[in-house]
């Protein structure tokens, strides 16, 4: 009968202890990690690669099963995996000497001159770095700047830069997030932000929306309320009584065809004079970024509904 070897499990499992002799001193083998080694003149007489003996350690608030090292991301070129050089202090916090900083100096150059093997990494480094200053500006979560460095690498991968500009792709990559993720953010307010105009970021989110298919979602009045009523300083019972007022608007089909930033900042303006707030069609036509005929066409509309 023709045994499997470890039907059962490895032999270093069972026993720290293997059968048999040095070759070289006759001493005691041993068996440690995967590894048999003799126990008097510490030859190494075959190891196995993996070591199964591995337990994650055990803390306060439970084990520790982490292995590795930061997670991977997509806002770092290299998805984080490059090393960063340290500049005045050791590891025990200890200021360096001078004749070592300038060392670390050269090695800082040097290893900064390497990170990017080809150009299309130096575009990629550049491209989540003006995200990171967008996403910044704009106040956005992290969420949002993992997905617009995503949708920048996609849109990299699939050759969607040529002849058409890095900065508009950025600014459109984080636009594409809000579009996404129903953030009431304008193409006009990132734009203000970023480095390139809005016809640039407009074309570089259509072009992303049909290369890449994006689930965008459709903007609704009643999802911009809060922000242009917080721009304005509205109190609560106004926006309360806006949000129904668009909700009625939407099921009666006013929003169809129509600039929903408009048709929220109509309701606005409804509400805010039912309360006798002294504010203007400007200031609301200019914080909703459309202009003041379409703020009265929508108020026209709104009345006809409520009457």
């Amino acid at each position: 009968m023709i045994e499997t070897p470890y039907a059962s499990s490895f032999d270093e499992e069972i026993s720290n202890q293997c059968s048999g002799s040095c070759p070289e001193c006759d001493g005691e083998i041993e068996t440690d990690g995967g590894e048999r080694t003799c126990g008097s003149c510490g030859l190494v007489i075959d190891g196995y690669g993996i070591a199964h003996d591995f337990e994650p350690q055990t803390f306060e608030d439970g084990p520790n099963r982490e292995r590795t090292g930061a997670p991977l991301t997509s806002t770092r070129h290299d998805r984080g995996l490059s090393s960063q050089i340290g500049r005045f202090r050791d590891g025990k916090q200890q200021v360096l000497p001078a004749k070592k900083r300038r060392q670390l100096h050269r090695l800082r150059r040097e290893h900064s001159r390497a990170r990017f093997q080809s150009k299309a990494e130096r575009n990629l480094a550049f491209g989540c770095t003006e995200i990171a200053r967008l996403v910044s500006a704009l106040e956005l979560t992290r969420e949002t700047r993992e997905f617009a460095c995503s949708l920048y690498r996609q849109a990299q991968d699939r050759d969607l830069f040529v002849g058409r500009s890095l900065e508009g792709f950025a600014a459109g990559g984080v636009y594409a997030v809000c579009r996404c993720r129903s953030l009431p953010h304008s193409t006009h307010e990132i734009a203000e932000v970023a480095r390139c105009n809005e016809q640039e970021l407009t074309n570089a989110y259509s072009i992303l929306n049909v290369e890449l298919g994006l689930e965008t979602a459709i903007q609704r009045p009643q999802d911009l309320i809060a922000k242009l009523a917080g721009e304005l300083d509205l109190p609560q019972a106004v926006r309360r009584r806006a949000r129904t007022l668009a909700h009625r608007a939407v099921s009666a089909g006013l929003n169809n065809g129509c600039h929903p930033a408009g048709l929220a900042a109509a309701t606005l303006y409804l509400r805010a004079q039912e309360q006798g707030l002294s504010i203007t069609q400007a200031d609301l036509a200019d914080v909703a970024d459309v202009s003041i005929v379409t703020l009265r066409a929508r108020r026209d509309e709104l009345l006809a509904v409520e009457h």
